[in-house]
């Protein structure tokens, strides 16, 4: 739905855009990760198209492992403005680091079930 320049979706276009159940999108208002998500007339919840695309940022940080409490404090200082964007850096940054840790860890455990592959096509062709 479309008012004025602003569109707006009902909380299962939201969900469908974002990957998230419409369970997740309530428990992300309760606690704080979504502000101010308005409403029409009748009480129901609409998402703006900026309340749309802030839940891709939120939805790139869960899929990529930060904890719920630093989504929250990002949440907060994005709610903050300017003054907080070396805060979010250092907080992003932090973040991206504990990704590259994931990434090597992942590279070896890869390796290893690779290494039991291998393994498992010798035995077999031994038979």
């Amino acid at each position: 739905m479309i008012i004025g320049s602003v569109t707006f979706y009902s909380p299962a276009q939201a969900a469908e855009k974002t990957g998230f159940s419409i369970d997740t999108l309530r428990y992300y208002e309760r606690i704080g990760l979504l502000d101010r998500i308005d409403r029409t007339a009748a009480g129901r919840r609409r998402f703006s198209s900026d309340d749309v695309g802030f839940l891709g940022i939120l939805r790139c940080l869960r899929d990529t492992g930060m904890p719920i409490a630093e989504m929250r404090r990002y949440a907060e200082l994005a709610r903050c403005g300017d003054e907080t964007l070396g805060e979010r850096i250092a907080l992003l940054e932090a973040h991206d680091e504990r990704i590259d840790r994931q990434i090597e860890t992942l590279g070896a455990q890869q390796e290893h079930v690779r290494g039991k592959i291998r393994y498992y096509r010798e035995a077999a062709g031994a038979e």
